[in-house]
């Protein structure tokens, strides 16, 4: 019974999903149903990878990582695997044909994240932000547009833009915790011992570049895919904001967020959009 394999697997991946992120599950709910799973399926995969290399740290955690690319590569070769996350995430790979080289460049940088701690140049910054979050994005637009080539072709630079904001957004909200906890230094040419509004205001430039970039695609999604990616994308818009409004120093002492409250309020205006057919 495979199936009922399956289903628990399923289960697994969305679990993984609202444990994890508040405000990316919010957003996987306003998919249609027909996409939401696989969704789900690919967070559950990105999101177990990033704990292994940033969260288990009394663990080995280079062994770890190694264990779950063995698995993650049987998966994907058996059609099948025991860790019901590799499960979900094998069957949506399969179902939509979802190149092999972005499930490598976004291993590739997880494996970075082990070992590497400052991206002091543009080519490694770059290289990086493409394994651990164009990719993801592109790995997501494949469900969209369901199999339209033409489509995905179409929406690929939009959603590397998208991909590379939201994770550019991340880390400047993460800024203190993965200097102070994990040493890690993602932006070239910052010093976090100086970090100042200047600083700031170069890397919120990047990622409204990124934003813009982003925006033009969301526009030409496919219906059932739209409302949820504009809802993510007008919550990280919101999460800049108060990015730009906080001044760096703060920035490097505490971690900035979005208050349930004004995430309820994102949603409301995106759905009033939505609904007016103004998306």
């Amino acid at each position: 019974m495979k199936a009922l394999f399956d289903q628990v697997s399923h289960q697994c991946s969305k679990l993984v999903t609202e444990s994890y992120s508040t405000s990316f599950s919010l957003a996987t709910r306003m998919l249609s149903n027909e996409i939401r799973q696989d969704i789900y399926n690919i967070y559950g995969f990105v999101r177990f990878a990033d704990e292994i290399v940033d969260s288990f740290h009394e663990f080995d955690k280079p062994v770890l990582f190694e264990r779950f690319e063995r698995a993650l590569v049987d998966a994907l070769e058996d059609k099948i695997s025991l860790n019901p996350i590799l499960n979900s995430f094998q069957e949506t790979v399969h179902r939509y044909n979802i190149d092999r080289e972005y499930i490598n460049a976004f291993m590739q940088s997880m494996r970075w994240d082990l070992s590497k701690k400052v991206y002091d140049t543009e080519n490694d910054y770059k290289e990086y932000i493409y394994g651990s979050a164009d990719v993801v994005g592109l790995m997501c637009l494949k469900v969209f547009v369901k199999g339209d080539q033409q489509l995905f072709d179409s929406l690929k630079e939009s959603a590397m833009g998208l991909g590379s904001a939201f994770q550019k957004v991340n880390f400047l909200r993460d800024l203190r915790t993965d200097f102070d906890h994990l040493e890690r230094m993602y932006f070239p040419n910052v010093d976090m011992n100086c970090f100042d509004e200047t600083s700031k205001q170069l890397i919120i430039a990047e990622i409204e570049a990124d934003f813009k970039k982003g925006l033009s695609g969301i526009f030409k999604l496919p219906d059932g895919a739209k409302f949820g990616v504009y809802t993510a994308y007008k919550y990280y818009m919101r999460l800049l904001k108060k990015l730009k409004r906080t001044p760096s120093n703060q920035i490097k002492s505490k971690r900035i967020r979005v208050p349930n409250y004004q995430k309820a309020d994102v949603l409301a205006r995106s759905f009033i959009r939505y609904q007016f057919n103004v998306l």
